[in-house]
């Protein structure tokens, strides 16, 4: 039996529990340390000012314009390599994957050169206020340089998780991690470079990850593979890269200018407001590793099964996948219902800091209880190639429901409208997905049932 037989065999008939486990785990592992290193960010950079905190929210909109053309191409090419190697077609894999790897590679060149042409006007755009400029321009700058490795990273680390290989993804984002908390300590506070230090730790530890990622493929521990000769040259197969990702990318771009539309109504109120939404915002980034964690190891597990129409194996995936989720977060809510305030003022211990971030960080953690049906009807849509669906549901929490809330909120109802923003958004964007996600699990069911009559 080779290797891709081996892998088929694996994906499609472990235990569901043991096998989401099993890909869950390095993936949560992975999630956590980015996460850490984006804590350890607002974390070195909070100890040099109010102002510098606030621009790791600015700089926060930044990355995930970067991330959502990464985890559109990622994500889009993963999900349908996955279902062809389930369908045991090894050399469309590849080809959408290189596809995909160098797409990634040129969008990424782009934006940094767009980006530090226009540096300055872009971080206003972006929501910065005149005390913060300085800090945003000089950690974004480095950001932008290592767009391209950014990008084609999310690409080569979702392919790994889509092909069952999540422990070899986990390994090199988890080197780039140590690296940057490290690098952190070192540049910003050691060294004396500030911001420009958190950025330049980022773009170092970036580019370290993409490194290591790649040798995974330049060594063949894959199936499928990366060579410029597999590109493929239909628009065709881009659409359906394009499509598939969407979903992604409408979560990631909108939460791009969600992020910016909350640094703006942020203003109104002083660069303390900015920076305790930032420290928030990279807070629950964290907390939420563990459920995207769980529903990223569930993704490569249902989108291989419903390419080899084992539709029940998907459907007791999806249910799995939900239970853990939820249990997981009722730990959570707990935690940090009872140190919210510590955690605030881990990152930035200024009073007008905490008195903002604390009702919002409060009302968040208990609005985190719905994040299990949202988190994984969203993957689970998009894995399965149910792309309109997929894409409405990652559109609805920061953009048809965030945004005109941030809008209209905190402009009617204060600071406090600006407090319930998100919280609102996420029980709005539980009750849209709830129906979506019990309609699919009822049709996957009748699939399984017509399959053995």
């Amino acid at each position: 039996m080779n290797d891709s037989e081996k892998q088929f065999k694996k994906m499609t008939e472990t235990p569901i529990s043991s096998l989401i486990i099993k890909l869950a785990v390095p993936t949560i592992l992975s999630m956590l340390i980015t996460s850490i290193y984006n804590l350890a960010d607002t974390y070195f950079v909070g100890q040099l000012s109010t102002s510098a905190s606030g621009a790791v929210g600015v700089v926060s909109s930044l990355m995930a314009i970067i991330q959502a053309f990464g985890f559109m191409f990622g994500h889009g090419c993963g999900s349908v390599a996955s279902r062809l190697l389930g369908n045991k077609d090894q050399k469309g894999a590849t080809k959408f994957l290189s596809s995909a790897f160098f797409l990634a590679l040129l969008v990424g060149t782009l934006i940094a050169v767009f980006g530090l042409a226009f540096l300055e006007p872009f971080m206003n755009f972006l929501g910065s206020t005149p005390t913060i400029l300085p800090h945003a321009k000089a950690y974004a700058k480095y950001i932008l340089l290592a767009a391209p490795v950014m990008m084609s990273s999310v690409v080569l680390n979702n392919l790994l998780r889509y092909e069952g290989k999540a422990v070899l993804s986990m390994v090199g984002l988890i080197s780039g991690g140590i690296i940057n908390i490290v690098l952190d300590a070192w540049l910003v506070l050691g060294v004396g470079m500030g911001t420009a230090g958190a950025g330049l730790a980022t773009a170092i530890s970036q580019l370290i990850s993409f490194i290591l990622l790649l040798s995974v493929f330049v060594m063949g521990k894959t199936t499928s593979k990366i060579s410029i000769r597999a590109v493929s040259r239909s628009f065709g197969d881009y659409l359906k890269i394009f499509t598939t990702g969407m979903p992604s990318f409408g979560r990631q771009g909108l939460a791009s200018i969600a992020g910016m539309l909350l640094n703006i109504a942020a203003k109104n109120w002083g660069d303390p407001c900015v920076a305790a939404m930032s420290i928030i915002s990279r807070i629950f980034l964290f907390l939420m590793a563990i459920m995207l964690g769980i529903g990223q190891g569930f993704q490569p597990v249902s989108a291989f099964n419903y390419g080899a129409k084992k539709f029940g194996r998907v459907r007791k995936a999806a249910l799995f996948t939900t239970a853990a989720s939820f249990f997981s977060t009722c730990f959570f809510i707990v935690i940090c219902l009872i140190f919210a305030e510590n955690f605030i003022k881990l990152f930035r211990d200024d009073p007008l800091v905490t008195e903002i971030a604390l009702p919002a960080f409060r009302y968040q953690t208990v609005a985190m209880i719905f994040q299990s049906v949202i988190v994984v009807s969203n993957m689970l849509f998009q894995s399965v190639g149910k792309s309109a669906r997929a894409t409405f549901l990652s559109l609805c929490r920061q953009g048809i429901y965030f945004i005109p809330l941030i809008l209209f909120l905190p402009s009617e109802m204060g600071i406090f409208g600006l407090q319930l923003c998100q919280p609102l958004a996420d029980a709005l964007t539980f009750l849209t997905c709830l129906p979506f996600y019990i309609a699919f699990l009822h049709e996957l069911k009748k699939k399984e049932l017509q399959l053995h009559k």
